[in-house]
């Protein structure tokens, strides 16, 4: 049997189908005489809860890294919401019910509420309370949340996995996953792409797999059941051919990224944070051709400081000594919400008020980030690119903040280095006067993903548009190579560190524009640099 679905990561996983079973959280009414007892049980089972996640952050930042481990401490910081502890104590007390019931009554009015707002990344916590609210409940009953894996490796099939949940699974018995619900930018997509397992979402597989052979085909984005006999040595000897290449891959390490007819390109990695430095490295990155800088922000509760700040920048440029390491600036807003930040709801938000726009506005903000990163270019290369650009006034302005902030580290005798300055070419306007821009700066960075969305007028998050979001579109590519000409023609070097980047489809087409520069996933370098050696361009 094929069940077809969506891939969230390629690669072919052979192995016995394993249904996840959860906890069985079944709530009854039951009737409480000591109120007072029944909210002090509740209390005591919510700090258990929030040990364990203590302990999930310190497992999944081992695992997964900082930006993805950052999860726990959001649901850590959930427990302790006086509206839904005060919720659930209130309905104990008032209704004199159990406090199972009251959690999960809670649990379920407030992840209704949140599914109920404009704002994506608020619906997004409808699912967080949810994982709290049961991970509560589980306490009450005294169940075990343990890993539920057996002694052999599985093919993980589930409705869907919360953070909390894949976190607990022992990696090591995990051949792939497969979701039915779920998204390309889930917990579980994510986990899957770090652990470098495929993945696939959206198969309506029936509880009759459980316990059958399974092949998962991450290529084509389909789950074969109970295979027989020639489809299955078919698949062993393309699982062999798999592993063979991974192998030759490692090969490549230390290997130049150059085409047979001598053609270099720079091979970089796009990076979220400090944990991500030692995956790129492993994966013989050149530098780092994106480091989104937002996740700073998007990890703590309040502005962070210039010294937070300056650690970070400072220990990514000492851990690539001296390779380059390219700094995006802010890029909040759309869909990176950071509650502090108190931005106003806005109709289209991927067109509002966001990235560069933010800091022009905010300088104080900006002003703080730029000192950071100055003050870190000391101790290593740091070149700085600006998110969001559609004007060359936007650029002049940028340039004279920076100005400010030189002098200001000057006087304070705080030493630091000149940092190449760049900016993102994601909107129409800045391709149509990157001529203009190259005169400015001193390189490109173009930033496909938000590129498509704006050229062909497609949200990209929303999957209704799916089989129409062509980042292959002739005129994204044509914009590509418009970009590339216009750059060089000022001495401008031009990189690409959106998706199209590792996608080696294209990879040729994009050293014949001359692109000198791509930033992809630390996973993919390795791959890229394999295509690369294979191509002879004359």
């Amino acid at each position: 049997m094929i069940l077809k679905g969506k891939s969230v990561f390629s690669g072919i996983a052979i192995g016995k189908l394993s249904i996840y079973k959860q906890a069985d959280n079944q709530v009854k009414r039951q009737k409480i005489k000591d109120t007072k007892q029944e909210v002090q049980r509740f209390l005591n089972a919510k700090e258990k809860a929030k040990i364990q996640l203590m302990e999930l952050y310190k497992k999944a930042l081992k695992e997964v890294g900082e930006v993805n481990a950052a999860i726990f401490e959001v649901h850590q910081m959930m427990l302790d919401d006086l509206d839904y502890i005060e919720s659930v104590t209130n309905m104990i007390d008032s209704q004199e019910v159990n406090a199972e019931f009251a959690v999960a009554t809670t649990g379920d009015n407030f992840s209704d509420m949140f599914e109920a707002m404009d704002d994506d990344y608020m619906k997004a916590r409808a699912a967080d309370v949810k994982d709290i609210s049961n991970r509560v409940i589980t306490i009450l009953h005294g169940s075990d949340t343990s890993d539920i894996l057996g002694d052999e490796q599985v093919i993980l099939l589930a409705d869907d996995l919360a953070p909390s949940e894949t976190v607990q699974l022992d990696k090591s018995k995990v051949l792939s996953f497969v979701t039915r619900h779920g998204s390309t930018n889930s917990h579980t997509a994510i986990l899957a792409r770090t652990m470098n397992i495929p993945a696939l979402i959206g198969v309506e597989f029936l509880a009759t797999a459980n316990g059958k052979m399974g092949i998962v085909d991450g290529y084509k984005g389909e789950l074969i059941v109970d295979p027989d006999a020639a489809v299955l040595a078919e698949y062993q000897e393309k699982k062999k051919e798999e592993e063979d290449k991974k192998r030759l891959l490692l090969e490549l390490k230390g290997k130049e990224n150059v085409t047979l007819d001598g053609r270099k390109i720079n091979l970089y990695a796009n990076i979220g944070g400090v944990a991500d430095v030692a995956n790129a490295l492993s994966n013989d990155a050149g530098g780092i051709g994106l480091f989104r800088s937002e996740f700073l922000y998007l990890e703590a509760e309040d502005y962070p400081t210039e010294e937070t700040q300056f650690t970070a920048y400072k220990t990514v440029a000492e851990n690539m000594a001296g390779k380059k390491v390219i700094i995006r600036t802010l890029d909040i807003g759309a869909d990176k919400q950071v509650d502090y930040f108190n931005l106003e709801k806005e109709e289209n938000p991927a067109m509002g008020y966001r990235a560069i726009r933010i800091c022009l506005q905010q300088k104080e903000i900006f002003k703080t980030q730029l000192r950071a990163i100055y003050r870190a270019s000391f101790y290593g290369t740091i070149s700085i690119m600006f998110p969001m650009i559609i004007s060359i006034a936007e650029v002049k302005q940028i340039k004279e903040i920076i100005k400010e902030v030189k002098e200001e580290l000057s006087k304070s005798g705080i030493p630091f280095k000149e940092c190449e300055i760049g900016v993102m070419i994601e909107t129409p306007a800045a391709v149509m006067i990157s001529d203009l821009l190259a005169k400015e700066v001193d390189f490109f960075s173009i930033g496909t993903n938000d590129l498509t969305q704006y050229t062909l007028a497609i949200d990209r998050q929303n999957p209704k548009l799916d089989n129409i979001y062509d980042s292959h579109h002739e005129a994204i590519l044509r914009m590509i190579k418009m970009v590339v000409d216009q750059g060089h023609k000022e001495n401008c070097w031009v990189g690409i560190c959106g998706e199209l980047g590792a996608d080696i489809t294209l990879t040729e087409r994009f050293l014949e524009m001359g692109v000198d520069e791509l930033s992809v996933s630390p996973s993919m370098i390795l791959r890229v640099r394999d295509c690369i050696r294979k191509i002879g361009l004359s």
